[in-house]
């Protein structure tokens, strides 16, 4: 078996690679050090990968990334891999499973089809829109919780409470829980618009304590400053927000000054990844037939 890595995962690639005991393979992305002017991708494989088993870990955000994932694709099916494995930590274009107005593209399935030109088999991570829609997918997917990754690092900050910020998130704050060892909760949000949430005041026993607020995705981070702003009205002494795909978009960053510490996983990189889910996927890896 053999790891390779897009240049939106090169770390959590090498990362997988090291959990499995196996080889990294490198990649060239740009042909000469200025790249191509128009924008175009380039990939070139740096070491052998006939004959074996493949596993290409590439994040599909932002956009360009999903053309560097099917050049990879096919550059290592072309010099003779026998199986490949796509890991698709952060599934970009996963919000929308289903046709709301006619004509509309489904980018989750689409996205899918295009993985499975060349891929026997597709892990991802806390898939956007319903979970439910990887069962249509044109070929064998499983998505892997970075939960108990969030859970260890909660447990380290001794986190007294973990928090969804709304119902449908509970079953990750009861997943996380389980591993830090601490008593979970939600709040409940009431969503305005796109932009804008309000949460409704509920009575939790946070004051004085350390509290975890997590949650798959943070965008523009409206939800959870407003739960930070709920849980420090209450008298909670410390809000740390923790999610699996940090995106901070827009004013994501101004909004969660309120919390004392954000974190997020290295499915998708930015200042606040923390976090490495590189021993949930290759556990997901080990267990494939």
């Amino acid at each position: 078996m053999k790891v390779v890595g897009g240049s939106a995962s090169v770390p959590l690639a090498r990362g997988i690679a090291r959990e499995l005991s196996v080889d990294f393979v490198d990649v060239a992305f740009e042909k000469h050090p200025g790249g191509f002017p128009d924008g175009e991708r380039y990939v070139r494989l740096l070491g052998p990968v006939s004959g074996e088993h493949v596993v290409l870990v590439q994040t599909t955000h932002p956009s360009p990334m999903i053309v560097e994932l099917f050049l990879l694709a096919d550059a290592i099916r072309d010099t003779g891999a026998r199986r490949l494995t796509a890991v698709v930590p952060y599934f970009g274009y996963g919000r929308q499973d289903k046709r709301f107005l006619d004509g509309e593209a489904v980018s989750a399935k689409t996205i899918a089809k295009h993985i499975a030109v060349d891929c026997n088999e597709l892990l991802t991570m806390a898939i956007p829109a319903n979970p439910e829609v990887l069962k249509t997918f044109p070929l064998p997917t499983r998505e892997v919780s970075g939960m108990p990754a969030i859970g260890r690092y909660l447990k380290s900050a001794k986190v007294d409470v973990l928090l969804a910020p709304d119902q449908g998130a509970l079953r990750l704050a009861k997943e996380a829980s389980s591993v830090a060892g601490v008593p979970f909760d939600f709040l409940v949000k009431k969503r305005i618009d796109s932009y804008t949430v309000k949460i409704e005041p509920k009575a939790l026993d946070v004051r004085g304590k350390s509290v975890g607020v997590v949650d798959d995705v943070i965008s523009t981070g409206g939800t959870i400053a407003t739960a930070a702003k709920e849980l420090k009205a209450q008298g909670a002494r410390r809000v740390i927000a923790a999610c699996v795909h940090g995106l901070f978009v827009g004013p994501a960053e101004a909004n969660l000054k309120i919390c004392d510490e954000v974190i997020a996983t290295d499915t998708v990189l930015s200042p606040h990844t923390k976090v490495s889910v590189a021993p949930e996927f290759a556990a997901a890896i080990r267990a494939l037939r």
